[in-house]
Parts: structure tokens; sequence; C-alpha cells
């Protein structure tokens, strides 16, 4: 799934993602990226970092934590911007 987004702008992204979002309403979905974009569509997100459990909540939840993952969401997000 990562890969295939990577490879679109932001308008693509967000209708491919919005169209993901429809069909995994009501079914249990796993969702492996690197793209906060996509993970941002989970109920729970449980980030990674060499294999080791670093943070693990919902969208809103680990923003507050301003943590691991807060940082990767900023760079991501200024990385869309440039």
């Amino acid at each position: 799934m990562d890969d295939c987004l990577s490879a679109v702008d932001t308008k693509t992204e967000s209708t491919i993602l919005s169209n993901l979002k429809g069909i995994m309403q009501n079914r249990t979905s796993l969702i492996i990226s690197h793209r906060v974009s996509s993970a941002k569509l989970a109920d729970q997100i449980v980030l990674l970092d060499e294999g080791e459990i670093v943070e693990q909540g919902t969208h809103e939840e680990l923003m507050k934590k301003n943590g691991a993952y807060r940082e990767l969401y900023e760079k991501q997000l200024q990385g869309e911007e440039a």
C-alpha cells in the first residue's frame, strides 16, 4: 500500500485514502505504512522502531504526546509542503 501512495500526487492520495476509509468501515484492517497519512485512518496506531513498539494510541493521542509519532508527522507534513 505504501509504495503505491508514495508515487502519486496529494490529490490522488487523498482520493485513494478516502475510498479506503469506506472499504475498511466495519472491518478489521491492518495498514503497514511509512506514511502518517495512511496511519491516520486507523483506530489504533502502533509505531515501531527497529521492531520495538515505541508508541501506541490514536492519532490524536499520539499527537498530544509530542513524541516520535508527532515528530514523524511534522517532518512528513513539511516534506509535502515543499
